[in-house]
C-alpha cells in the first residue's frame, strides 16, 4: 500500500514533469550496533539523549552490562558512531559476533576475553560477516592455505591418499 501511495503522489505532485527537480532518495531502516564505554546511569543517559536527538532515529536500546547500544532508524552507521563519540565516550562499531557463527572461536585474532558471554571478535581471518536483514551469516573467502589442507582431506574426492 505504501508503494502505491508514493507512486500516485509522484504522478500528481512529485517530479512528474512539473519542474520540481529530482526526488530525494529515502534512507533505509537499519539497525546500528555500537560498543560504547559506559560506567554509570549518567553515562547511559548522556549517550541515550544524544542518540535519540538524531534525525531519523526510531529507538535506542542500551545494555550497560555488555556496553552495547542498538540504534534503529533511518540513519547512517558512520553518523551514529560520530554522535556517540561526541559524548566523550569511547565508541566503536560493535566488533563481536555470536560464538556459534565462528568456526574457530579460540584463534588468536578472534578470541577476546573482554567480549560479552557468548560472543567473540568478528575479525576471523578468511571469513566475512554477511548481514541480510535480521540474519547474519558467515561466508568463507578463499584463504591461501585452504587448497593445501584440502589436498589431504578425506572428504575431498580428488585428494591425495598417502597411507
Amino acid at each position: 500500500m505504501g508503494g502505491t501511495l508514493e507512486y500516485l503522489s509522484g504522478l500528481l505532485g512529485g517530479s512528474g514533469g512539473h519542474g520540481h527537480g529530482k526526488m530525494k532518495r529515502r534512507k533505509q531502516l537499519q539497525t546500528v550496533e555500537l560498543k560504547v564505554r559506559m560506567d554509570c546511569e549518567g553515562c547511559e543517559l548522556k549517550v541515550r539523549s544524544a542518540l535519540s536527538s538524531m534525525k531519523g532515529v526510531e529507538s535506542v536500546e542500551i545494555n550497560r552490562k555488555q556496553q552495547k547500544v542498538t540504534v534503529v532508524g533511518f540513519v547512517e552507521a558512520s553518523k551514529v558512531l560520530k554522535k556517540a563519540q561526541s559524548t566523550g565516550k569511547k565508541s566503536e562499531i560493535w566488533p563481536y559476533v555470536p560464538y556459534s557463527l565462528v568456526s574457530q572461536p579460540y584463534v588468536a585474532g578472534t578470541y577476546d576475553k573482554r567480549a560479552p558471554p557468548g560472543y567473540v571478535r568478528s575479525a576471523e581471518p578468511g571469513y566475512v560477516l554477511a548481514t541480510t536483514g535480521q540474519q547474519q551469516q558467515q561466508q568463507q573467502v578463499g584463504r591461501p592455505h585452504d587448497h593445501l589442507t584440502d589436498m589431504f582431506n578425506d572428504e575431498n574426492p580428488n585428494s591425495c591418499s598417502v597411507m
